[in-house]
């Protein structure tokens, strides 16, 4: 269902500035914002513990030694 809003100069301003390109829409925009906003899911908290542990142990690439072995 479509539906139409009415906001103020000041919020369709900062909602513009939000746009990370021009053509995106204000829907795009305000889903950015609600995403942003939600509580991480136990799997990705999960992984995310994970990879801080991983980097905690050194087990990570540096983009020096990527770029290094894809010799770039």
């Amino acid at each position: 269902m479509t539906t139409t809003i009415q906001i103020s100069d000041h919020l369709h301003s900062e909602l513009r500035n939000r746009k990370l390109f021009d053509r995106e829409t204000y829907e795009e925009v305000i889903w950015d914002l609600v995403e942003d906003t939600k509580e991480l899911n136990a799997q990705t908290k999960k992984e995310i513990a994970k990879a801080r542990a991983e980097i905690k142990a050194g087990k990570f690439y540096t983009l020096a030694q990527v770029k290094e072995e894809l010799g770039l």
